[in-house]
């Protein structure tokens, strides 16, 4: 069997990974103990992120003509790709926390929502909240007029019923 036909199918399994993702980070992942590493893997699959190890070649081969494209100065050395299709800031905001207890591990760049940036973009990312932390903040800041409103009004009619 040639090389090239047994690289397809996990170029395939790499496109399909990427089809319709909300962001894609790679990192640097050299010097992790294994423990972290599962740690780290644990902690990514609770955030519903897909994390891989690839060659940087496969990687590239699988990205050619999508967003994804703009990753290949960054598919130099061991890298691993997390992937998230659903919250798109999930992948930064995980590997960043997990990089603050293990110094080796690197983010050396991603795509969010068809934009690439750099190490230092992806660290200020990571600050974003998730949606539902961010839709609760919202439903919060809607909700609290309202609820100022009716205790005020509820002052009042007690003050009343005691006059």
């Amino acid at each position: 069997m040639a090389k090239v036909e047994l690289k397809q199918p996990v170029v395939a399994e790499i496109s399909e990974l990427l089809n319709g993702a909300a962001s894609a980070v790679v990192v640097d992942y050299r010097g992790l103990t294994v423990a972290q590493d599962t740690e780290l893997r644990k902690a990514l699959r609770q955030a519903g992120v897909s994390y891989k190890v690839y060659k940087n070649t496969l990687i590239k081969r699988a990205a050619e003509g999508t967003e994804f494209a703009a990753l290949d100065p960054n598919l130099e050395g061991p890298t691993a790709i997390a992937v998230s299709k659903d919250d798109a800031t999930a992948p930064a905001r995980v590997l960043a926390e997990f990089a603050k207890k293990a110094d080796k591990l690197e983010i050396k760049g991603g795509v969010v929502e068809g934009t690439y940036y750099d190490a230092k973009g992806m660290q200020v990312i990571a600050t974003i909240p998730s949606r539902e932390v961010l839709l609760g903040k919202l439903l919060g800041s809607i909700q609290s007029p309202i609820t100022n409103l009716a205790r005020v009004l509820n002052q009042i009619a007690e003050k009343q019923a005691e006059a």
